[in-house]
């Protein structure tokens, strides 16, 4: 089953390759080939900004030959000596400012990459400019990419970021749309989502919820799919393209669902490491931005409170730990820290020792990872110091990651909130009374009552009667919410309830196993008293069901994609769910990648009168 294996040679690696082999001139990078590479600049805009930064490091385009990356709407100076690889949007603003840049003579050549495939009339535009700016045998290269996607993980992409709210769940869901609006965002979709099989190298069969914006999509993506199998000469889907014919037994299976089927579960307060990172800290792109509390201890009385440091970090494959456990339950992940930085500790002594060997006891870590290189060589002591130094740096970062995250979970009562919502989306009974939670001024923000509340409302087979609903909707206005979001809930649930029956969610899920285990004590960096340490018992959500139902007779891999907006909950578990199922493979996909926070938002803006 070579095929199966490699038709998901993980859309990360596919897109990482085509991104190398257009920085080396839309020539295949080889990787062991000796010589210094040719030094060049990279001009992109946002777009292209976005699709690069999680897959290639700085360090990794400089080994390209990337000397300087600069925006295209930035101020520029011209290197005449130097080659410039554009990666682009091909919109009328970028094609001006490029047309600019050939009659300000900028670089020596120019190699013209587009995002997504240009249209005729712009590309007759570029040739124009070229033409009058005496530019022509510059213009080394014009490529199509079909690159217009963001891919996160091994096993997840997303449409984009920069305009995003033109695909959004409200821009989908505005009573006020208008027909032509909706023909754009679905194109807009449609687009990307061609670009993905065409990086991906395969024709997908499609399968859609019927009645709805993922209908409309299936329909557009078929037909442009179709299209272009027709004109073989210029098909994307044959030849070199498909590596070899490894698709040639193995379509991969598209499921494209609508969020409407599920609006819970974006809501939903989590318990596993990466959604709850991307739930209550800011984690954009596969990076995380805290702010250092800086400490107040020691600050002299009436001395103006430090200012609070920024940090950013990366979380990506490269780093094991976060491999690992970014789909755990968090006391299992606090846990996991402390015992790394045990095993840490015991072998600091051993580093404080290679240092002095070295001479470098007062260096710092940075200079020392520089000096890896040469100094290998010397003895073997010395080659497992850089590995030491960046396993202290993983723990470091996870250390103020998850201590940040524990912050919130213990000001907010979030394992109180996960637990309950639970309930209330597997119909167990309630412990405790709904109104006691919104009214608990201790338990949460308003924003995170907000949640629960529509979580009560959309899973609840009869809403409640206006009466109660009166109650409820003063003890929300009481603790301070904003009762939008529910204005829309409550006509989404009207409709829906005319087309079809509310996602059902499977039954119990978290086993409360006491108190923390018993790393968890008094000497962890974590402190964790009053936090439950809850266990996740593996459930299928709605969007997870919908894919098993369609999986069971087929050993395709699948691409689950949901217009309207994704989490990484939904994404958890399907990952979870595919574990259980050995020789299947799935990605998952959405339109745009939202916290809950941010579809709060949506749902308030289409809620206000």
């Amino acid at each position: 089953m070579v095929g199966a294996k490699m038709a998901t040679a993980s859309i990360r690696e596919r897109q990482t390759v085509a991104l190398k082999r257009m920085l080396n001139f839309n020539v295949p990078h080889v990787k062991n080939s000796t010589g210094e590479p040719v030094w060049k600049v990279l001009i992109y805009d946002r777009f292209g900004q976005d699709i690069i930064s999680p897959l290639l490091s700085v360090k990794e385009l400089r080994d390209m030959g990337i000397t300087l990356h600069l925006l295209l709407h930035s101020d520029r100076d011209p290197i005449p000596d130097v080659p410039a690889v554009y990666f682009v949007m091909p919109t009328e603003e970028n094609i001006d400012r490029m047309c600019q840049d050939l009659r300000n003579q900028l670089y020596e050549s120019y190699y013209l990459n587009f995002i997504s495939a240009i249209s005729r009339s712009k590309l007759e535009d570029i040739a124009n400019a070229a033409l009058a700016a005496n530019a022509v045998p510059q213009v080394a290269k014009v490529f199509d990419q079909y690159l217009n996607f963001i891919t996160l993980e091994d096993d997840m992409f997303v449409l984009c970021n920069q305009n995003k709210e033109l695909v959004s769940y409200r821009a989908i869901n505005r009573p006020d749309i208008t027909d032509t609006e909706m023909e754009t965002v679905m194109d807009t979709i449609v687009d990307s989502l061609f670009c993905f099989f065409v990086t991906l190298g395969a024709v997908p069969i499609i399968r859609c919820s019927r009645g709805t914006a993922a209908e409309m999509v299936a329909v557009k993506l078929d037909k442009k799919l179709r299209e272009n199998l027709r004109d073989a000469r210029n098909s994307l889907f044959t030849g070199d393209t498909l590596g070899a014919g490894q698709f040639s037994f193995q379509r991969p299976l598209l499921v494209l669902v609508d969020r409407n089927i599920d609006l819970a579960t974006p809501l939903h307060h989590t318990w596993t490491y990466q959604a709850l990172v991307h739930d209550v800290l800011d984690f954009h792109l596969n990076r995380v931005n805290l702010e250092e509390s800086s400490g107040l201890e020691n600050t002299p009385a009436g001395a103006r409170p430090k200012r609070k440091n920024k940090k950013s970090y990366d979380l990506t494959p490269v780093d094991k730990f976060w491999q690992k456990h970014k789909g755990s339950p968090f006391p299992e992940v606090a846990e996991s820290v402390q015992q790394e930085l045990e095993s840490y500790r015991a072998q600091e002594d051993e580093v404080k020792r290679l240092k002095s060997i070295m001479g470098l006891e007062g260096e710092d870590e940075g200079a020392i990872s520089m000096l890896s290189d040469n100094t290998a060589k010397l003895t073997s002591a010395v080659s497992s110091l850089p590995e030491l130094l960046e396993k202290k740096r993983l723990i470091d970062l996870h250390t103020n990651v998850a201590t940040a995250v524990l912050e919130h979970i213990k000001a907010r009562k979030l394992d109180v909130y996960f637990e309950y919502e639970e309930k209330i989306m597997s119909k167990t009974t309630l412990d405790k009374s709904l109104l006691d939670i919104i009214s608990d001024p201790d338990a949460g923000t308003p924003e995170d009552k907000m949640r629960l509340f529509l979580i009560y409302y959309i899973s609840a087979h009869q809403a409640p009667s206006e009466a109660d609903l009166e109650q409820y909707k003063k003890a929300l206005t009481d603790a301070g919410c904003n009762l939008n979001p529910l204005q829309y809930i409550k006509q989404w649930k009207a409709f829906a309830k005319m087309a079809s029956a509310p996602a059902s969610y499977g039954n119990t899920t978290t086993k409360p196993m006491g108190l923390f285990s018993r790393v968890m004590n008094t000497g962890s960096q974590f402190v964790m008293e009053g936090v439950k340490n809850l266990v996740l018992k593996q459930q299928n959500l709605p969007v997870t069901r919908i894919l098993d139902n369609l999986m069971e007779m087929k050993s395709n891999p699948a691409i689950v994609f949901v217009v309207g907006g994704g989490n990484y909950i939904e994404y958890q578990n399907l990952i979870d769910y595919i574990k259980g199922k050995p020789g299947k493979h799935i990605l998952y996909g959405c339109s745009e990648l939202f916290n809950a926070t941010q579809f709060v938002k949506q749902l308030s803006q289409l809620g206000q009168k």
